[in-house]
């Protein structure tokens, strides 16, 4: 089974390159990089005010020497020649440090010097709350209020993105409401020899369909795509609620048995401030240890909130890595 400390430990020693971190002058930013080299998982290129990171390196007990320094004089500034280091090839990850996303993100969807692809980019966050397996949350990070067709991308990247880091089959099923409104097909049957089958959940507020409420009908319309999911080995149902997505418990006591039934691996919410409450509840309330990165960009980005510890960043630093390598 995956969890956040088998990702670690998946990453230590890998050496999966370098880290281009930009605005990297803040305690915890170092703390998670510092601790990444030593366990080999990657060492860094540290972006922002250099004065201000050799004084927390020094109180951190480390040297500097071991590190790239580059001046950078702004958040602007420190986005943009993180990001240029990524693109000539000397960091194959991106890191967020103390600034904003919106001025790291500006730099990577800059048409002539950023980072994007084709695919649609979208935030995949990890949460193992204390009594509960890991889940993969999206997106809570990059898109406020996707159609049919961003929820359709969004799956894609978390089905290439858990498949990257060790998932053999993956499934995915959308959170809503109602076993009435569930569609299922002979493919929730069979078993895949060796893995476990791994669910997924969109999640919106009820279990039956309201037409009045696009996000079930979203859902609805996800489960029907059968033969765009079968590439990814991939199975979406819904709409179903979140208490029967993740507790079995609940499901017993309403009836509901459609195959993952509380025991979803991946929640699609219907829009970014869903993810984002709902994530932040599982860590303030609920202890989660968690991890984040973007995916959909030329390479993983390291993205969690500005106030998250060095645990998490570090965490997030080997979820990068291992999906990079994957």
């Amino acid at each position: 089974m995956i969890t956040i400390e088998s990702l670690i430990r998946t990453a230590s020693g890998m050496a999966s390159g370098v880290i281009a971190v930009a605005a990297a002058h803040d305690e915890e930013v170092l703390k998670a990089v510092c601790e990444a080299k030593r366990k080999n998982i990657a060492n860094a290129i540290l972006v922002g005010n250099v004065i201000r990171i050799k004084s927390i390196l020094s109180e951190l007990g480390e040297e500097d020497s071991g590190f790239e320094l580059i001046q950078a004089d702004s958040d602007a500034d420190c986005a943009a020649k993180a990001v240029s280091a990524v693109r000539s090839g000397r960091a194959n990850l991106l890191m967020k440090g103390i600034l904003n996303t919106a001025d790291l993100m500006r730099a990577v969807l800059d048409k002539e010097n950023g980072i994007r692809t084709q695919r649609l980019i979208s935030h995949v966050m990890l949460y193992q709350p204390a009594g509960y397996r890991l889940m993969a949350v999206t997106d809570g990070g990059m898109n406020p209020f996707p159609d049919l067709a961003k929820k359709t991308e969004i799956l894609e990247n978390a089905a290439i993105t858990m498949k990257s880091i060790g998932f053999g089959r993956l499934y995915a099923a959308c959170i809503c409401g109602d076993r009435k409104s569930t569609r299922l097909n002979s493919s929730h049957r069979s078993l895949s020899l060796g893995f476990r089958r791994q669910y997924a959940a969109c999640i919106c507020g009820a279990e039956t369909v309201n037409p009045k409420i696009q996000s079930m009908v979203d859902a609805q319309e996800l489960a029907g795509m059968s033969e765009r999911w079968s590439k990814y080995d991939m199975q979406v149902y819904g709409p179903v609620g979140l208490d029967l997505a993740v507790s079995r418990e609940a499901c017993a006591h309403k009836k509901y048995n459609a195959p993952g039934a509380g025991m979803a691996d991946i929640l699609l919410v219907p829009n970014y401030e869903v993810g984002n409450a709902m994530g932040k509840a599982m860590s303030l309330f609920g202890g989660a240890k968690s991890a984040g990165i973007i995916v959909g960009t030329k390479v993983p980005i390291v993205l969690v909130s500005r106030s998250d510890n060095a645990e998490t960043k570090l965490a997030s630093i080997a979820f990068g890595a291992v999906a990079a390598r994957g």
